[in-house]
């Protein structure tokens, strides 16, 4: 039969009988709002409803070059021709729903409302945010960046850990989060993050936790970058194995992995470094070295280095190019940022080089701004096109390649040994004599923020370290405060500190 005109209903087919609800709304949670589902387990189907038909389309769009996997086995979505799904009489339908409803309660950050639709534990039974890796026929070395540059596809990935096992190499990577850890899992298990070679097997590990003492060549943690080498080597370049069989990877770029995948809202690996390679996932097609920043590409060694970035999952009421410009400031020189004039939950960053680029998604790739969940990642677009004179864009795209207030305008910069992860403790700079600490205390108040300490650094009353009531409080206040003219030739200097008051 003719295929169905877009729906809000897909229907999803071919599906294990062993597959859960919680994995088949999982394939629609990167681009929208799942508001209802239909599990046909008999059958092998089920019908999943998205909350808008554009939400639908994106994801279809997502899928139709090559269908997702579930446990292994390609699974199929069309349209369907209902036009909403009606299940209220309908028998067996009591979990799905209580699973959607946790789920989506998650998804929008809210886990006081998840743990009153489903007793804690039974949507994720022994599911931490802990997973444990073993990586099979291992051809070519595996490194913390690699598993890093895989595992970021499906949320902040805090510490991961390396080990060799019965001769076999194992990692514990920690997630922030549960749902991130289990989204991985989904995609990635039975995965090779090279074509034939270096097969993944993940598991939820026992352990709630990691701990890591070391940020080396053997353990990372990526909140803490005051951690000492240890007696291990520091962080090494990854190894670039010799005719990377980029076009025979099993894993293709597009293929629907059921997390948050970074080109959410974009069709045709539009959220790519380089859309045509297919490795898994796209990741492998540029990996950053953390100690040159130098950027190797896997068998393409030639390809220009990529600085302009996707963000995705914005709050469009909230965000504006300034806030960005901001905020990405901190990990770069930004000389020009784009909201998509569309989908303004969107946007487009571009940095002065990739390595900056590269240091902006580590540290904010996951992280919340304005009630969202930020998703930063490389993206198809070698540099941002400014608009026609004769195009009118409300001002969504900006020009920051002269700016004066670039943190990395000379190479010798002090900034650089000042970059940290958001924390919910501030570093202010450059306060004039005649501002106290009630008048900062009130300026950061004024927006709502909690102040719950503050103190001048001790013989220079021209610094202080201010914390405020959470991480997102400290990012709104970055974007608020960095630059405030005290007047007397005095600006105000914010940014993330290592250090608590």
């Amino acid at each position: 039969r003719s295929p169905c005109s877009p729906s809000r209903v897909l229907h999803v087919r071919h599906i294990p009988r062993d597959v859960t609800e919680e994995e088949v709304i999982s394939l629609g949670l990167p681009f929208g709002r799942v508001t209802n589902i239909l599990m046909l387990k008999g059958r092998g189907q089920a019908f999943l409803e998205m909350a808008s038909e554009e939400a639908a389309v994106t994801m279809m769009n997502y899928y139709s070059p090559a269908a997702p996997c579930l446990h292994s086995q390609p699974v199929y979505i069309q349209y369907s021709s209902h036009r909403e799904i009606k299940t209220d009489n309908l028998p067996n339908q009591g979990r799905a729903q209580a699973v959607l409803q946790t789920m989506s309660a998650m998804q929008a950050g809210s886990p006081t409302d998840a743990n009153a639709f489903v007793a804690e534990g039974e949507l994720f039974p022994g599911r931490g945010s802990v997973l444990r890796i073993i990586v099979e026929n291992l051809f070519y070395p595996v490194t913390i960046e690699v598993l890093h540059q895989v595992f970021s596809r499906f949320g902040y990935v805090l510490k991961i850990v390396i080990f060799s096992k019965s001769n076999q190499f194992q990692a514990l990577l920690q997630y922030a989060d549960p749902m991130s850890a289990y989204y991985a899992k989904i995609a990635l298990n039975g995965q090779s993050i090279y074509s034939t070679c270096c097969t993944l097997h993940i598991d939820f590990s026992k352990l709630n936790s990691l701990k890591v003492k070391y940020n080396n060549a053997k353990s990372r943690d990526f909140t803490r970058f005051d951690l000492p080498f240890g007696d291990s080597q520091p962080p090494m370049e990854p190894y670039v194995p010799p005719d990377f069989g980029i076009q025979n990877a099993i894993f293709p770029s597009h293929v629907g992995a059921a997390g948050f995948a970074p080109l959410m809202g974009f069709v045709q690996s539009a959220g790519l470094l380089f859309p045509a390679f297919s490795g898994p996932l796209g990741v492998l097609a540029a990996t950053t070295s953390v100690v040159s920043g130098q950027m190797v590409i896997p068998g393409v060694l030639s390809v220009p280095r990529n600085s302009v970035l996707l963000v995705s999952n914005l709050n469009p009421e909230a965000i504006t190019p300034h806030g960005l410009f901001i905020l990405f400031g901190v990990y770069g020189d930004v000389h020009r940022v784009k909201i998509m004039f569309k989908k303004k939950e969107n946007a487009l960053v571009q940095m002065a080089d990739a390595t900056q680029a590269q240091l902006a998604i580590s540290n904010l790739n996951g992280q919340r701004l304005y009630g969202r969940v930020l998703h930063a990642t490389f993206s198809k677009h070698l540099m941002i096109q400014l608009p026609h004179e004769t195009q009118h864009d409300e001002g969504l795209t900006k020009d920051y390649s002269n700016s004066p207030f670039h943190r990395f305008k000379t190479p010798d910069s002090k900034n650089f040994q000042n970059v940290f992860p958001p924390s919910d403790t501030l570093h202010l700079s450059n306060i004039p004599p005649s501002v106290t600490a009630d008048d900062l205390k009130n300026l950061f108040a004024s927006t709502g923020s909690t102040v719950n300490a503050f103190r001048f650094l001790q013989n220079n009353c021209k610094m202080a370290l201010i914390q405020l009531g959470s991480v997102e409080e400290a990012v709104h206040a970055l974007i608020a405060f960095h630059n405030y003219d005290f007047g007397e030739n005095h600006l105000l200097g914010v940014s993330f500190s290592k250090s608590t008051v």
